[in-house]
């Protein structure tokens, strides 16, 4: 299963400070998580084809092994206090659950 994250900054939230925060504790701790084969933050440099801006400036995937287990982890208090941080920074994150056809 992947989880696409998709979020703006909230207004006012400096965009090199959340940068800094997801590269030195964000991605490492989601990465360390034993349900979690992968964890990727990307910045949107647009929309192919036109000069628009994206609807979301980040998106997020995390790639995960097992649902039940991903529940544990994410439980954890380690876990809740970054997911708190990102709080402060991301304005009404969308978490959309995918799987391969």
């Amino acid at each position: 299963m992947r989880i696409i994250v998709m979020f703006n900054l909230k207004p006012g939230v400096d965009q090199g400070a959340y940068e800094q925060w997801a590269k030195s504790t964000d991605i490492p701790g989601v990465r360390a998580l034993s349900s979690v084969a992968d964890f990727q933050v990307y910045r949107a440099n647009g929309v192919l084809g036109t000069a628009a801006n994206a609807p979301f400036a980040y998106f997020e995937t995390i790639d995960i092994t097992d649902m039940g287990a991903f529940g544990v982890d994410v439980a954890s208090e380690a876990v809740q206090k970054v997911a708190a941080e990102f709080q402060q920074f991301a304005d009404n994150p969308q978490f959309v659950l995918t799987e391969a056809l």
